[in-house]
């Protein structure tokens, strides 16, 4: 499925299929993230970025090729420091980044509008990030207490974000 498939996918049907799932596979994130990017409905396979109020590692990834990918950062749900903007958000989507969900924030809302690329943070704050090259690459993470891994497949719309062991 190429990125641009994915907003034809709803995350209320995606739930209705597997809401007897027990099993661990299908995951939903609760809510309180806000969206912020120029695209609204998104998805693709992870690729996971952990940090702390330093975004050295999400701009590394964001300069990569995305190939559809959605880039799950988790900041430790820090409210003090935006971990994306919009350079981050309009490099996304030059590289053909799917999304970007971060659990912290972003800033430069009306930059992150304006870019081709889904963003869901849990707010905004203008306070850059200090960049001290440090965080984690690919590994798993907990967002919110939910489990996501690289490799899993994230989907988000108006009406949340869902993260899945495989392709849905």
């Amino acid at each position: 499925m190429t990125a641009a498939a994915t907003p034809s996918i709803s995350t209320c049907d995606l739930c209705d299929t597997h809401k007897g799932d027990d099993s661990g596979a299908f995951r939903v994130l609760p809510p309180g993230f806000h969206s912020y990017g120029g695209v609204s409905a998104f998805g693709g396979p992870v690729s996971t970025v952990k940090c702390f109020e330093d975004n050295s590692l999400v701009k590394a990834a964001v300069d990569s090729p995305g190939a559809g990918r959605v880039l799950v950062v988790d900041g430790g749900a820090s409210l003090r420091r935006a971990l994306v903007g919009g350079n981050l958000a309009a490099s996304a989507a030059r590289n053909g980044w799917a999304g970007i969900v971060v659990n912290g924030c972003v800033r430069d809302v009306a930059e992150l509008e304006a870019a081709q690329v889904g963003v869901r943070a849990l707010g905004v704050v203008p306070m850059p990030t200090e960049k001290r090259g440090e965080g984690q690459a690919d590994v798993a993470l907990q967002i919110q207490g939910v489990w996501v891994r690289p490799g899993d497949w994230l989907y988000a719309d108006a009406d949340g974000i869902v993260v899945s062991d495989r392709q849905l």
